[in-house]
C-alpha cells in the first residue's frame, strides 16, 4: 500500500484556531480549511475524520 502524507498547520489564537492542509513534497497543493473555536470538542470533530477507513493511519502531533 501506497503511504499518503498530508500535513496540517495550526495557527493558534486564543478563541480560535485557523487550519491549513497541505499535501507532501514541494509542489503539494496548499490550502486554508477554515477556522474552528479554540476548545478540545473542535479539535476532536476535525481530526475524527482522518482515520476511518484507513485501519494503519497515524495520526502524529
Amino acid at each position: 500500500m501506497e503511504e499518503h502524507i498530508s500535513f496540517v498547520g495550526l495557527d493558534v489564537h486564543r478563541a480560535t484556531i485557523a487550519v491549513c492542509l497541505a499535501e507532501a513534497g514541494r509542489d503539494g497543493e496548499v490550502r486554508f480549511a477554515g477556522k474552528i473555536a479554540n476548545e478540545p470538542a473542535a479539535l476532536d470533530k476535525l481530526a475524527a475524520p482522518a482515520l476511518p477507513g484507513w485501519p494503519d493511519a497515524a495520526l502524529r502531533l
